[in-house]
């Protein structure tokens, strides 16, 4: 089963060179043995320090501190930039259609933003519409500890649409300079143990239009989460919070009654993890696609919605679903919705957002005796957090069920947070293989409840 398909492979490879220094296989965990339930005796510790640091560009006065080159204000209630006279016209070569076109440009270029957290790695989400024709590059470009800067590295060429005039929504590979990487949608130090971290970084923005039009993107939110979670394979037990007893409504969708369907996106609904969640939170605030956005879907396939998020998340380079980014981008497509890719550091700040009415998508790996009852063991798979019991296990909304009734699931705390927050884990062969450190999708309204507004300030969500 892959419920998310693996493709890490700078994490991995960071993640081979600081496990030289780890213990042996049996000195950590038995292979395939479950971390200790919510019962066991796995030591409580303190709130951690925090390790991961999320900052945004959201406001007509952060909007204002970059550089403008062809874009400015948006006229809209929200703050955002647009194109508004084109800073030049290039070619495009679409390496997914082989089509090469040109393109009005204009772009905004972020100041430069010095981490808190001097970070191993940097993940960029953005919060865009894209009319017919148009579409956005979005570039970050790192600082170094011990001087100098990374490349401008590409961080995605999206468009929510994939209609004659669009170009193919993308990932670039092969982007590197000997110091750091990116894989898909995240950019790393390769060697995390000789102490080199990105002490900041600036993100750019390119807008593309067909020329001659007068239509634009307009960019609403751009930022970035840096992090330097620790490497780790098992993770402080924490204490049911302030969440114990909460259950949100969310939508419940399975992503395996769509198996064999759309293969071209992921080799169909087998892998839809990331899109089946993400349309679960975007229903759960209300958003539906309209009926002529579903046309397209045979009428004999039940939730067609999710047929939809599929194709509006896939990354023909990566040739998957599960770009973290553009996941985060297509939920923000539907009105007075926002959403950020970032890293929880506990259970604890998911309890927090539940409490606030917020539920969290989270990404993890686990074999499947790790993982009770869920059935199966996974290298990458995307389910939804939508409450906790009142003793503190983890109840989920898990797209790989059978059914859409079977979907919402009860998990051990214990189990649950350790495979989501580690950073590393073994696989069935005792290999050492990477975790996500806590990534998650938080999806919500622009004009948030005060409760919600301040959970997410204290996060560092703004």
């Amino acid at each position: 089963m892959t419920p998310s398909a693996p493709r890490r492979t700078v994490l991995a490879a960071a993640l081979a060179a600081a496990v030289t220094a780890a213990a042996p296989v049996a000195a950590a965990a038995p292979r395939g043995a479950a971390p200790r339930g919510a019962s066991g005796a796995a030591p409580r510790a303190p709130r951690p320090r925090r390790t991961v640091e999320y900052h945004a560009w959201t406001t007509a006065a952060d909007w204002s501190h970059g550089t403008h080159d062809g874009t400015g204000p948006a006229p809209s209630a929200r703050a955002g930039i647009r194109l508004r006279t084109p800073a030049g016209t290039a070619e495009y070569h679409d390496p997914h259609t082989g089509s090469t076109a040109a393109w009005e440009y204009a772009t905004w270029t972020g100041p430069h933003h010095t981490l808190t957290v001097p970070a191993t790695e940097l993940i960029a989400s953005w919060n865009a519409l894209t009319p017919p024709g148009t579409w956005l590059t979005v570039e970050l470009r790192a600082a170094y500890s011990g001087g100098g800067r990374t490349p401008w590295y590409v961080m995605g060429r999206w468009t929510s649409g994939d209609g004659d005039t669009d170009i193919r929504r993308t990932s670039v590979d092969d982007q590197k300079d000997g110091r750091s990487s990116v894989s898909t949608d995240t950019l790393a130090i390769d060697d995390p143990a000789s102490g080199t971290r990105f002490t900041g970084y600036a993100l750019r923005v390119t807008l593309h239009r067909t020329p001659g039009t007068t239509a634009t993107p307009t960019v609403h939110r751009l930022g970035a989460m840096g992090s330097d979670v620790p490497a780790r394979f098992e993770v402080p037990a924490s204490a049911p919070g302030p969440a114990a007893g909460r259950e949100l409504a969310v939508p419940r969708y399975s992503q395996e009654i769509h198996k064999g369907q759309y293969p071209e996106y992921d080799n169909g609904g087998e892998a839809w993890c990331s899109p089946t969640s993400s349309q679960m939170i975007i229903e759960h605030w209300g958003h539906r696609p309209a009926p002529e956005d579903l046309a397209w879907v045979d009428p004999s396939y039940a939730d067609p919605q999710v047929c939809l998020a599929a194709r509006r998340t896939y990354d023909n380079q990566y040739q998957g679903c599960g770009n973290w980014p553009f996941n985060a981008a297509y939920a923000a497509t539907y009105p007075g919705l926002q959403s950020v890719v970032t890293r929880l550091t506990s259970l604890t700040d998911a309890e927090h957002l539940i409490a606030a009415g917020i539920p969290v998508i989270t990404s993890q790996s686990f074999l499947a005796p790790e993982l009770t009852g869920a059935g199966y063991g996974t290298a990458g798979h995307l389910m939804t957090l939508i409450g906790f019991t009142p003793d503190g296990d983890v109840i989920a909304n898990d797209p790989a069920s059978p059914d859409d009734p079977a979907v919402r699931r009860v998990y051990r705390r214990r189990e649950f947070e350790n495979i989501w927050l580690r950073t590393k884990r073994y696989d069935a062969k005792g290999q050492v293989r990477s975790g996500s450190g806590g990534v998650c999708y938080l999806y919500f309204p622009v004009n948030s409840a005060p409760t919600q507004h301040r959970v997410l300030r204290d996060l560092g969500i703004v």
